[in-house]
């Protein structure tokens, strides 16, 4: 029985519960797999422009936190063998995620980037950030002066939600380089396509080696009967190159 829209992201499902081999036909879920082999049903959304082509979604804060602790935990065992010493955490979905990685480290705090500018605020530490889930809004990520200390000479780890065309993880890169620090580990609870690969290693050679995830998931395919189907990261790369409404 298909899932009703508020049922997604709701439960924990034990491994091989839905199929997800290639060329499996998907229906309006896709499953996504985690190390453990436990699955989360994933709603599949079209892209954007009336293309044929349609991604998992993941929206962490309406998960169960029985789905948001597990995604945590593995981030948590993805990120340790980095020895990172504070994390930092993306607006707006990154947070939750961000907070229990810091406290699954066993850190007292984390430091969570801002989208709305406070007066004491700096402009030249701040970075134009755009979301694939948000379309033509374009906001600014700013890092509060203030923290600066804490990520001087320290071992970063980025904590986002997902990582999805790599623009907004780039903004993330380029602001922490103006605080004069690199993130060791870069920690998704979802890699969506393999999109942003492209970004990540035009912004930095080998930056793609740090990246971890919970699990990821494909770039999906309309087919003939109004199903989809996952396509491989070389199909990936035709289809987006040849789709007009891709960008």
């Amino acid at each position: 029985m298909p899932l009703k829209p508020h049922e997604f992201w709701q439960e924990l499902y034990p491994p091989g519960f839905f199929a997800c081999k290639a060329q499996t036909r998907h229906d309006t879920l896709y499953p996504a797999v985690l190390p453990d082999g436990c699955q989360i049903a994933l709603p599949i959304r079209p892209l954007p422009g009336k293309s044929r082509l349609a991604v998992a979604s993941l929206i962490v804060n309406q998960a169960s936190f029985v789905v948001e602790e597990a995604l945590a935990g593995h981030m948590i065992d993805a990120i340790r063998p980095f020895k990172p010493e504070i994390v930092v955490g993306v607006p707006t979905l990154g947070l939750p995620l961000a907070h229990a990685v810091a406290r699954g480290l066993g850190h007292s705090r984390m430091v969570a980037l801002g989208t709305s500018r406070k007066f004491w605020y700096d402009d030249a530490l701040s970075e134009p950030l755009a979301s694939i889930t948000s379309p033509g809004h374009t906001r600014n990520l700013y890092l509060d002066p203030r923290l600066l200390p804490l990520l001087q000479g320290r071992r970063v780890a980025v904590v986002d939600d997902a990582i999805s065309t790599g623009r907004s993880t780039a903004a993330v890169v380029k602001l922490l380089g103006k605080a004069g620090t690199r993130p060791v580990v870069l920690a998704y609870a979802m890699l969506q396509t393999a999109r942003w690969q492209t970004e990540l290693e035009t912004l930095e050679a080998g930056l793609c080696r740090r990246v971890r995830g919970a699990f990821e998931t494909p770039l999906l395919e309309a087919v003939g009967d109004g199903g989809w189907r996952a396509l491989d990261t070389a199909s990936e790369a035709r289809a987006l190159s040849s789709d007009p409404h891709n960008e």
